[in-house]
């Protein structure tokens, strides 16, 4: 790192935002903010906020500001970055960083200009922007600058991105809404018809995370939860099994391997043969589901494979794009 500068990349997701310099993960915090609704004034951010959520009164606001990958909420973004930002940097920051932010593939031209606005808003000397599948490539070490065919499934909260990458750059790509999100609403939905009870998106989260799965598996497990009966209206504790949450994703997984397949017919045959040799590369925090690998391996054909650190390749992959900017300079956006 030089002595006078500072190159940060930061992976701005729906769900978290997650900041790394080199090869060291500086921060990861949920994309969250607790707000005084008749001041407008953020009171938490990060996991203080999100451990928030479902517990606050009507007079503060828990609000996602980012949607499907997007700014939803620009103001409350641009203090949140820039809190994150003054985290990791000092609030002084005499020596102003140059910062690197990823962006969903096929976003409009007002979007993209948002987004650097708010980077221009942490008092950074430069702001620059990548694509997400792109930044993730670089993150694990594809060999992008090949005439080579690479594949990349980003697989976020608010979004799943596929990605084709040759040459430093997008060959082709897809996105959809169907994402950690609406996983967790496919739980939440089965659960009220199945067992009658209602229950919030943390707790569907949790359930996905400890005993979800993309496939059947040999050894179910079965974790005891409390919602709220929707008939009388009180507690009512039911018991889940992993079998009933492979049968609550099977249709919005359909649609994120869709959205893949759709991608893989637009590619050129060269660089299909390529991806069928290296295998699909999946990363992002819905990658951690079990047995998703398996998953789209079956419905595409083709190996799938969870990265190291999927959670901060992207990050990762940022940073080193920024430090290296000259090499990447035909990948990196200006604004």
């Amino acid at each position: 790192m030089p002595l006078f500068s500072r190159d940060i990349g930061i992976d701005l997701g729906t769900l978290n935002t997650v900041i790394a310099e080199g090869r060291q993960l500086l921060l990861q915090e949920p994309t969250v903010a607790a707000i005084i609704v008749e001041e407008l004034k953020m009171v938490e951010w990060g996991q203080a906020a999100r451990d928030m959520v479902g517990r606050v009164p009507e007079s503060i606001d828990v609000v996602y500001p980012l949607r499907n990958g997007v700014i939803a909420e620009y103001e409350i973004t641009e203090n949140l970055v820039k809190f994150a930002v003054q985290k990791v940097c000092g609030s002084m920051m005499i020596f102003r960083p140059r910062i690197l932010i990823t962006i969903p593939c096929g976003i409009t031209s007002v979007e993209r200009r948002a987004v650097r606005e708010v980077g221009l808003g942490t008092n950074s000397r430069e702001v620059m922007l990548m694509e997400q599948p792109l930044a993730a490539a670089i993150g694990i070490d594809l060999p992008i600058a090949a005439p080579s065919g690479n594949m990349v499934i980003c697989l976020g909260g608010g979004l799943t991105q596929a990605a084709v990458i040759a040459m430093n750059g997008v060959v082709t790509s897809g996105t959809t809404q169907t994402a950690g999100i609406k996983l967790d609403e496919a739980i939440q939905s089965y659960v009220r018809k199945k067992y009658g009870v209602i229950i919030g998106q943390p707790t569907a989260e949790q359930i996905k995370t400890r005993i979800g799965s993309a496939v059947q598996v040999e050894q179910s497990q079965t974790m005891e939860i409390q919602g709220q009966d929707q008939v009388t209206g009180l507690p009512k504790p039911v018991a889940v099994t992993t079998e009933d949450i492979v049968e609550a994703l099977q249709e919005p997984l359909r649609d994120i391997a869709e959205t893949t397949r759709k991608v893989l017919e637009k590619t050129p045959p060269e660089l299909i043969s390529d991806i069928i040799d290296r295998g699909v590369a999946l990363c992002g925090g819905t990658a951690l589901l079990r047995g998703i690998d398996k998953y789209l391996t079956k419905m595409l054909g083709i190996p799938a494979y969870m990265v190291d650190e999927p959670t901060i390749c992207t990050a990762l992959g940022a940073a080193k794009a920024v430090a290296l900017r000259d090499a990447y300079r035909r990948s990196i956006i200006q604004g």
